[in-house]
């Protein structure tokens, strides 16, 4: 595998500050790089080693970085507004690229993180040059709301709470709140991508797991439909990525290389 260079950013912002990852390939080709957006639960250091794969199969910079109040980055003590998901790319990617240099990009993003990709991608429609989602919702249905009280119940447990502690620190109760009753609250029940996707004007690619225990195909049915494709993973849940790395890693590189012949 050819050198990936790591480097640790700090991402100033009037709320606190950001920390992200950066891995960029000795030998960078000219493609733009890579922003990753993590899941409710997620932060840089739960992607594993997907970014560095990512980088070497791409041969592109990947960055991705820990929303405020996740992972590494500051706490915050305020709940989770219904527009969450729009208020990051609005708020905390454009912080993101100035910092960091980037002109142009790809958006991907994995559960709630591919919502955040494709908000991105169609307020900066002329600098995002593609979006992927990875078992991302588009929409709050039953399959979604099912899967997070069971996780709930799942969290009761000493052990399932140290898992978190592990990646989010003193953050953790805050990083479950967020999640659990952001989500199963009334009033987010109508919240969609649909606004969004139709203003997507770049190529998109939806993957998604046929057992995803939060979201059936209907979501990257509706992410794709008529503006890009979708790739259906058998015997697969919600975390394709690291369930399936390979086969993931072939198909966003067949995708990127045919987006940048089209």
């Amino acid at each position: 595998m050819a050198e990936i260079i790591e480097a640790e950013h700090w991402i100033e912002s009037p709320t606190g500050h950001l920390y992200a990852k950066s891995w960029t390939p000795g030998a960078l080709n000219a493609g733009q790089p890579v922003i990753l957006f993590h899941d409710s639960l997620g932060c840089v250091a739960l992607w594993k080693d997907f970014p560095q794969l990512l980088a070497h199969s791409l041969g592109r910079r990947v960055i991705a970085y820990d929303r405020l109040g996740f992972g590494r980055s500051d706490a915050r003590t305020d709940l989770l507004g219904q527009d969450f998901i729009a208020v990051e790319s609005e708020r905390f990617v454009p912080l993101l690229c100035e910092q960091l240099s980037v002109r142009e990009f790809i958006a991907c993003g994995h559960s709630v993180g591919g919502g955040m990709a494709v908000e991105t991608a169609a307020k900066f429609s002329r600098r995002c040059n593609a979006v992927i989602t990875i078992a991302a919702q588009a929409f709050v249905e039953e399959n979604t709301l099912k899967g997070i009280r069971a996780a709930r119940q799942e969290f009761a447990s000493a052990d399932a709470l140290a898992r978190l502690v592990r990646y989010h620190g003193a953050k953790r109760d805050w990083v479950l709140r967020a999640w659990i009753e952001t989500w199963l609250a009334p009033g987010f029940a109508g919240w969609n991508l649909d606004e969004a996707l139709e203003r997507l004007r770049c190529p998109v690619l939806a993957i998604h797991g046929d057992r995803d225990e939060y979201g059936s195909l209907a979501h990257p049915r509706r992410i794709a439909g008529g503006r890009g494709s979708f790739h259906i993973l058998p015997d697969t849940g919600h975390s394709p990525h690291r369930e399936h790395p390979a086969l993931v890693m072939k198909v966003i590189e067949n995708f990127v290389a045919q987006s940048k012949n089209d």
